[in-house]
């Protein structure tokens, strides 16, 4: 079946046809036509493939013959399978059909012009995902000013808390700083969500105090149920650590799965959590730099956990430090209540240290003027992630705080599918960038950004701010080279149709004084940046199936009710010659069945 005939049926029969051969029957026109010539050409190639198996077998029979048959040229062939049936506009993974190399299926994953409609990798990447959420900015309405806000009030010196300014944003902390719980664990279950607290210790003996209170026991999803339905861990870290606990080498946490955590690495240790638990965490700090840390639960010792030499904390504070998942957990810091359980003898509670044995963590801005944010621009695989985390690196003293998808996948440690942590992933970064508009700090938005209603909201959100644009737009050939080793690296792609799509939809900033107020292309200038993106774009228009017409839909007419009256019959008329009517015979012989001219009748 050629291309150009399956175009011309209707959706009804390229649905009827994809259902009988058992495949997804959802979606757009050209999707159904990409999918139907697929699975035809699939069918075709299989046909092929058995005929050239037949013949092998029957020319290996015959004598004085030798045929080397390539079982990976068999194995190539793939039957059309059912695609993915996640309730998404773009067509689900399709087998590859053989035949000469197209540039869609070269090695280096580069974009060139195909005869054959375009091909679908496996799987779906974190573009895809962000892309989905960018296009639902164009219905969404423009925000509203926001009131001045001086930011969070500086914790007091001489007070212990939760850190308003070292944790998750998608972690929400009481009031009193004594209290924390993930924000959103009915909508994500996945997200992990941390907390240091403001104070530290360099030395001496001390402690603190967690209980587990309220747990999300069971957990469903559509796609998969929760292996553990909450988690929670418990320790020490450095200021500068990541704040997953136990994910970094100088972080050091208790997990309530009966484990002990230390850069990534996990060990059996102690007891398993359970809601109302009291785990107690207490760190030895010698004069000479080594550090004994351990734990109880519910009063009783579980051991040592961690010994660390003098030369692995070098003179750094730890700070206390707590990590949980679809529960809330609460802290004794107090200094004038007295313990839920009595401590090792020796150790001092953090919240009843002296000031001076304390060290408190440093502030974030607290104004907007004192704010940044840096929007990242580009097409997937450009570089924007590996720019931003320079940006970091290269600035500490801003403690930007990245918001991106592969930084909420990476508080994902355990659970759920990928393709369902992708999509909670993007959902939630939608959520976590407003909350980021009303909270002091220094953020860069690590996505697309690359249709201009996505980044005029999130920039109008931003009012106040020192707003930063930075595109990263590269030279076609090195932009080939990233998006495959990005493809390799991630193990899942966005597929060619929606990358297609993209790159149509993709507008390059401008300066704009009342949106932003510096803007900077990477790499390429923006006058040569907009040259190859409209050559992208020509491209990607004669490689995307043609958008199906929609048909205007013909005015519908309602039929007036005819009121149906007896009308007087037409007079009987007599001619008299030349002399025109008679009158007086008309009136004379009228009859009824005739009262009016003929050319009067109504029809």
């Amino acid at each position: 079946m050629k291309l150009a005939d399956i175009k011309k049926f209707k959706v009804a029969e390229l649905r009827s046809r994809l259902a009988d051969l058992g495949l997804d029957t959802r979606g757009l026109k050209a999707e159904l036509v990409d999918r139907l010539w697929s699975a035809s050409q699939a069918a075709q190639a299989l046909e092929k493939a058995t005929l050239l198996q037949n013949d092998s077998t029957q020319t290996l029979s015959k004598p004085n013959q030798t045929v080397s048959s390539s079982p990976s040229a068999v194995n190539r062939v793939a039957a059309p399978s059912d695609p993915d049936t996640a309730t998404q506009t773009e067509p689900g993974p399709r087998a590859r059909e053989p035949g000469p190399v197209t540039d869609f299926q070269a090695e280096d994953g580069g974009l060139g012009h195909v005869e054959s409609p375009v091909s679908q990798d496996t799987g779906r990447g974190r573009a895809f995902y962000e892309f989905k959420e960018e296009i639902r900015y164009k219905r969404v309405k423009s925000p509203q000013p926001l009131q001045e806000w001086e930011g969070t009030e500086k914790h007091g010196e001489d007070k212990v808390q939760l850190d308003p300014h070292a944790h998750h944003l998608h972690f929400d902390l009481s009031p009193d700083g004594s209290c924390g719980q993930p924000r959103f664990w009915d909508q994500f279950p996945l997200l992990w969500s941390g907390c240091r607290l403001s104070h530290g210790v360099r030395q001496g003996s001390v402690g603190f105090e967690v209980r587990l209170e309220r747990t999300l026991l069971s957990m469903e999803r559509e796609d998969r149920e929760v292996r553990e339905p909450y988690g929670l861990r418990v320790g020490w870290s450095v200021a500068d650590s990541s704040l997953l606990l136990g994910e970094d080498g100088l972080s050091f946490a208790y997990d309530g799965c009966s484990k002990k955590v230390s850069g990534g690495k996990e060990e059996d240790y102690g007891e398993r959590l359970s809601e109302g638990d009291i785990v107690g965490c207490y760190a030895s700090l010698s004069a000479d730099g080594t550090v004994e840390l351990f734990f109880h639960k519910n009063g009783r010792s579980m051991g040592g956990a961690f010994s660390l030499g003098s030369s692995v904390l070098s003179g750094r504070p730890l700070f206390p430090h707590i990590l949980c998942r679809s529960c809330s957990v609460r802290l004794l810091l107090d200094p004038a209540a007295p313990q839920w359980y009595p401590g090792p003898m020796g150790f001092t509670p953090l919240a009843a240290l002296p000031a001076a044995q304390r060290v408190c963590s440093t502030s974030t801005p607290t104004t907007r003027a004192q704010c940044e944010v840096v929007m990242m621009v580009g097409l997937p695989g450009s570089g924007k992630t590996f720019w931003a985390q320079n940006h970091m690196k290269q600035n500490p003293e801003k403690k930007f705080t990245l918001l991106g998808t592969e930084e909420l996948l990476a508080c994902m440690i355990s659970g759920g599918q990928t393709e369902g942590r992708l999509q909670q992933a993007s959902q939630c970064l939608t959520e976590l960038i407003k909350i980021a508009a009303e909270t002091p700090g220094n953020y860069i938005l690590d996505q697309c950004n690359v249709l201009i209603s996505a980044r005029r909201h999130k920039l109008q959100l931003f009012a106040g701010f020192r707003r930063r644009v930075v595109v990263v737009f590269p030279l076609e050939n090195e932009w080939k080279r990233r998006l495959s080793q990005h493809r390799l690296k991630d193990g899942g792609n966005i597929p060619e149709t929606a990358l297609l799509k993209l790159q149509v939809s993709c507008s390059l900033p401008e300066p704009q004084a009342d949106l932003l107020e510096e803007l900077q292309y990477i790499e390429l200038s923006q006058e040569r940046a907009q040259i190859l993106l409209k050559e992208y774009q020509d491209n990607a228009h004669r490689l995307l199936p043609p958008v199906p017409r929609q048909e205007k839909k013909k005015p519908r007419f309602y039929k007036k009710r005819r009121l149906h009256r007896r009308l007087p019959l037409p007079q009987r008329i007599w001619w008299t010659g030349s002399y025109g009517w008679n009158d007086t015979r008309m009136k004379m012989q009228q009859p009824r069945y005739w009262s009016t001219p003929y050319q009067d009748h109504g029809y």
